[in-house]
């Protein structure tokens, strides 16, 4: 009874052993791999946008007129791609 007991020990000592070096070996991979990726790409940083004045706004009477210094802006405002803000909530 002993015999079968140890061999069963044995066994999954060697499995565990075996495992773990499994395990390791694959991470060590992983982790090359990834310095390649790193060295490789070439993923920047996204520059942050800054505000640009490109017009004035002007209200006369009922009506309000825009005012641009160059045409860059033209098709964003003819889209209706605008924000409205407040400034004197900011």
């Amino acid at each position: 009874m002993l015999i079968p007991f140890g061999i069963l020990l044995i066994l999954v000592v060697y499995l565990i052993y075996t495992r773990s070096k499994f395990e390791k070996d694959t991470v060590k991979v992983y982790e090359e791999k990834f310095a390649q990726w790193q060295k490789h790409s070439k993923i920047t940083k996204q520059k942050e946008s800054k505000k640009e004045l490109v017009g004035l706004v002007f209200k006369k009477d009922y009506k309000v007129s825009i005012e641009l210094f160059d045409d860059s802006a033209r098709n964003a405002l003819e889209k209706g791609k605008f924000d409205i803000g407040n400034l004197k909530d900011s």
